[in-house]
């Protein structure tokens, strides 16, 4: 049996005839692969109806003009040029009777162009039988190979470089079918890192000539998914969503072409809002987290994807690290402190995952608490305590409290020893976060996570401090059995995910967290995270059932803090007035007709009116129309909630250089 094939076989086009697909874009959003451009306004164009009743007119004066002047009805001048033009001799002739005939039928021609020049016959003709507009969103073919040093399959950037050699090798690759669009990126992504570091390229030159298409593979070997459920262009970055509906609330440039989301635009972050079963996952979570899935197999991107356990967001396959939480068969543990080893940031990060939810606990005091014992626990054990631990210093069990502190003693650590008694003295403070820690902490402390979070060096650590390398990772929750522990490790991981991507050494590859669900996630030290993300290239993807699902306090801060807001078909008249007053309004012109009943005074004309009302049952009006420009919201609450179709989505965007695209009505069924 021959190898099995490193990567999906191919479904679409070649690679050289996807290289050669031109890529045009009208804003941000736009599926720029075979791009048609369209105006900017609707042409106007002239009703078929009056077409067919011009050519008709101009068809009866051709013939009416013609029978006029073969009759002789407008005399003789008409025959004077065939006249000049021939011998004298030729008339009644045979030859001068063919002549004649050859000049009138000039003549009909020449009178039938003329005619219907006036009459719009080819604008008719083309209307009625010429061939049918392009479907809108259809994408425009492969253009013709361009010149060698500018086809992207001939590599010119290595020629251009002196890489002749190395060049010729990839661009055999290509004419053979053994290289697809992850290793085209990826080794373009490799050839970058060269160019900025000259001292890598003599392992690059070596890699190429070595392995070909493989060259520069992504550390797990893999050169594609098992599986694609989306339509990807990795020149572009792009994962298109759907198309852009062709109705009147969408500008007209950007109606019935695609709607595609990059890292340009998710650097900003998005949040979704739609009821269960609006297609949040299958149509926006799905497809951006295999992009970037995708990206990460070229070398451009890390993706954390946070979802309950059995959401499909693909095989486990398709993934470097899967944490199963709560699965004893998963083969990777959480780290819950992050991957830090600096105490105080550790308890900052746990506090808010832990209480950053709870109105009546404050998160500073709260990351103080737990400082008070991490540190202490530290110094004497050299790592951070487990989830049991933990929880007996939380809860101030005397036996974990006097070891503790017999250790500290034995080890001479005399501030980390003030630390654990002030604690002390603390947790018998009325309002002390303790308690509370303790009541959080319990949640992880059953037996179906026993074994996870384990600080021993005893399972395979993921960590969110691996954001420079380019991994793909999905968590999986136990949201059927454990969901208060689900939403508070959710929002452990968004407060890890958004402390990990600032500090970041590398800044040239886009990280970006995906919550398949952001319920009770999000906090007030959560959100200005993510409005922090866009600065260091990364970004974050949060879905929400509605917007109740997080405290009001947050509504605008949190809409406020994302670049791109996306709501579903049917979500509810609260919900959707708080995208209207994000997307605000805009001025538009508006027409009114006021219909206003004419009195004649001469009693002809009275008589004319009386038999018109009588015979139509309509008295006589008028027409008055009055154009002004008035300011309206894009959407309004009532048209988010109640004129949506099924399947669709309005969506607006921001890029991270601030170029805006207004809310479109997408469908994501396209």
């Amino acid at each position: 049996m021959p190898p099995a094939p490193g990567y999906a076989p191919a479904t679409g086009p070649t690679l050289r005839d996807w290289l050669h697909t031109p890529r045009r874009t009208d804003g941000p959003g736009t599926w720029t692969y075979g791009h048609r451009p369209r105006p900017a306004v609707a042409p106007e164009l002239t009703p078929v109806r009056q077409l067919a009743v011009g050519a008709v007119i101009s068809l009866a004066a051709t013939l009416l003009l013609w029978s006029l002047v073969s009759n002789g009805y407008l005399g003789s001048f008409w025959i004077w040029p065939l006249l000049v033009l021939t011998p004298d001799s030729w008339p009644g002739t045979v030859t001068g009777n063919n002549a004649l005939h050859i000049y009138n039928i000039f003549l009909l021609l020449l009178m039938a162009a003329v005619f219907g020049r006036l009459g719009r016959w080819p604008e008719l003709l083309r209307r009625v039988f010429g061939r049918r507009p392009a479907p809108r969103g259809e994408e425009a073919p492969a253009e013709a190979a361009p010149p060698p040093e500018q086809d992207l399959a001939e590599w010119p950037e290595l020629r251009a470089a002196g890489q002749g050699e190395i060049a010729g090798r990839l661009a055999a690759e290509v004419r053979e079918g053994r290289m697809n669009d992850v290793d085209f990126t990826r080794i373009r992504r490799a050839w970058s890192s060269v160019r900025v570091d000259p001292g890598r390229l003599g392992a690059f030159a070596e890699a190429v000539r070595r392995d070909g298409a493989a060259a520069c593979v992504h550390p797990s070997g893999g050169r594609d998914l098992p599986v694609r459920a989306a339509r990807h262009d990795l020149l572009a970055r792009q994962v298109r969503l759907g198309t852009v509906q062709d109705g009147e609330r969408n500008p007209y440039a950007r109606r019935g072409t695609g709607l595609a989301l990059d890292p340009g635009l998710l650097g900003t972050s998005l949040l979704a809002v739609g009821p269960p079963g609006a297609g949040k996952t299958h149509a926006l979570v799905r497809p951006v987290v295999e992009s970037l899935a995708l990206q990460a197999l070229a070398g451009q991107a890390a993706v954390v994807a946070v979802c309950a356990a059995g959401t499909q967001l693909g095989p486990d396959a398709a993934y470097d690290v899967v944490v199963k939480l709560g699965d004893p068969r998963s083969d990777y543990d959480l780290d819950l402190y992050g991957g830090t080893a600096d105490p105080d940031e550790a308890a900052a990060l746990l506090a808010e995952g832990l209480v950053g939810d709870l109105a009546d606990t404050d998160s500073r005091r709260a990351a103080t608490a737990l400082a008070q014992l991490l540190g202490p626990f530290l110094a004497a054990y050299g790592r951070l305590p487990g989830v049991p631990e933990l929880r007996e210093l939380l809860d101030g069990t005397p036996e974990a409290v006097r070891a503790l502190g017999a250790a500290l003693d034995a080890g001479g650590h005399r501030a980390m020893r003030r630390e654990l008694d002030a604690r002390e003295r603390q947790s018998a403070a009325p309002g002390d976060p303790g308690r509370a820690l303790a009541d959080r902490v319990a949640l992880l402390d059953r037996p179906a996570f026993s074994g996870f979070f384990d600080t021993t060096g005893g399972t395979r650590l993921f960590s969110l401090r691996t954001l420079e390398h380019p991994l793909r990772v999905r968590i999986d929750l136990p949201e059927r059995g454990h969901g208060e522990a689900s939403r508070m490790l959710a929002r452990l991981v968004l407060a890890q995910f958004t402390a990990n991507a600032a500090v970041r050494t590398d800044h040239s590859l886009f990280a970006c967290l995906v919550l398949d669900d952001a319920t009770r996630t999000l906090t007030s030290e959560t959100v200005r995270g993510v409005q922090r993300l866009r600065s260091v290239n990364a970004g974050a993807v949060l879905t929400l059932r509605t917007l109740d699902d997080v405290p009001e306090a947050l509504h605008t801060a949190l809409l406020g803090a994302v670049g791109c807001r996306m709501a579903f078909a049917g979500i509810t008249t609260w919900d959707g007035k708080r995208f209207a007053e994000a997307w605000g309004t805009e001025w538009v012109e508006t027409k009114v007709v006021t219909q206003r009943t004419v009195f004649a005074d001469q009693p002809l004309t009275r008589a004319i009116h009386s038999f018109r009302k009588l015979v139509t049952g309509k008295a006589v009006t008028t027409d008055a129309v009055t154009v002004r420009q008035v300011e309206r919201e894009r959407w309004s609450a009532s048209d988010l909630a109640h004129t949506v179709p099924a399947g669709h989505a309005v969506l607006s965007l921001r890029t991270v250089g601030g170029d805006p695209a207004p809310p479109l009505l997408v469908d994501l069924r396209g």
